[in-house]
């Protein structure tokens, strides 16, 4: 009887000390619990993984400390080191592994819809039809705005997330922040901008954002695109083109394509187009919101090799510029093919 007496002591004092023993693990694991599951389940699944070494001990001790029934549902990533006390302490806290999900700076909402498709962590709600527009109209209509077209309703942003978010609360998170970040830059905008609307703001940020190679050229090429807009010139923007031209663009803009009237052709029409053309940036509105002043009318590519740019207020200097680049292109071209 006092062997067992022993013995039982001996066991129970192994089990609390396992409390505070490290996990058996040798990499971080992750764990979900089901939602409506009880702590004796989870903990008996974590004792057959082997994580947890005296499950039983675990169960007891977190009944003692009324915490068996406030542990939460969702995933949970469990590092090595890690004790069966702080796992305990993390799980009834909620602290749940958080997924990320990034909206890229320029993508048209078609790609973000693709990418919230092809991600296995995002619940699909929306059904992808055939036509992607028909897709992203119905988007604007859970979100309570079915007039408005969903191109560049989403602010570009890395967004956290618990695993299994449906896909239109990530995408009601983006159209907010993006409404905030809008609205404060059209607040705080320089009054010599000339832009009617907030969304009249968000179109030219879009082009702006398709435009920049580097971001400290954006103020810049906002300035140079307003003052165009300004002066009753035509934008003459070839993203704008390729938008416009949709699934038809092939790669290349030719010559047919910037003399097709088309809403989107900016090389015809004077002022905007109907839309944005993608998803622009916080970076972009603020310097759409705010640009720097310019008597800048044309800009390529400059020969650095950087995304940089070469401003010019006359045609004479843009042409002296396009020259040189053309130039510099040919020469890397030839000493390539050697």
């Amino acid at each position: 009887m006092l062997l067992l007496a022993a013995a039982a002591a001996t066991t129970l004092v192994l089990g609390v000390r396992s409390l505070d023993t490290p996990l058996q693990l040798t990499a971080p694991l992750r764990f979900k619990v089901p939602a409506g599951a009880s702590f004796a389940h989870v903990a008996g699944d974590l004792g057959r993984q082997g994580v947890i070494a005296h499950p039983r001990v675990w169960i007891l001790y977190a009944r003692l400390k009324g915490l068996a029934a406030a542990v939460k549902a969702g995933e949970y990533e469990i590092q090595p080191g890690t004790t069966p006390r702080e796992l305990l302490t993390k799980m009834v806290n909620g602290q749940v592994l958080l997924h990320s999900f990034t909206i890229v700076d320029g993508w048209r909402v078609q790609d973000l819809l693709e990418a919230l498709g092809r991600n296995p962590d995002i619940a699909a709600t929306l059904s992808p039809p055939a036509n992607s527009s028909v897709q992203a109209a119905m988007v604007m209509a859970k979100l309570g705005s079915p007039s408005i077209d969903a191109e560049g309703q989403f602010l570009p942003e890395t967004y956290r997330f618990i695993g299994g978010t449906p896909d239109i609360e990530l995408l009601r998170q983006a159209h907010t922040a993006l409404l905030h970040e809008l609205d404060a830059a059209w607040a705080n905008r320089d009054p010599d901008v000339p832009l009617h609307s907030a969304y009249e703001l968000l179109i030219m940020a879009s082009i702006v954002e398709k435009e920049s190679g580097l971001p400290q050229e954006l103020p810049k090429i906002a300035g140079l695109y307003l003052h165009r807009l300004g002066i009753g010139m035509r934008l003459q923007a070839d993203p704008t083109v390729i938008y416009g031209l949709g699934q038809r663009y092939d790669g290349n803009i030719h010559t047919v394509d910037l003399q097709t009237d088309g809403p989107y052709n900016t090389y015809t029409r004077v002022g905007l187009p109907p839309t944005p053309i993608a998803l622009a940036g916080a970076a972009a509105i603020r310097a759409t919101a705010r640009p720097e002043k310019t008597d800048a009318l044309y800009f390529v590519a400059s020969t650095k090799g950087d995304g940089s740019h070469v401003f010019s207020a006359t045609l004479e200097q843009h042409n002296a510029a396009v020259a040189a680049y053309v130039a510099h292109q040919r020469k890397a071209a030839q000493d390539s093919a050697r």
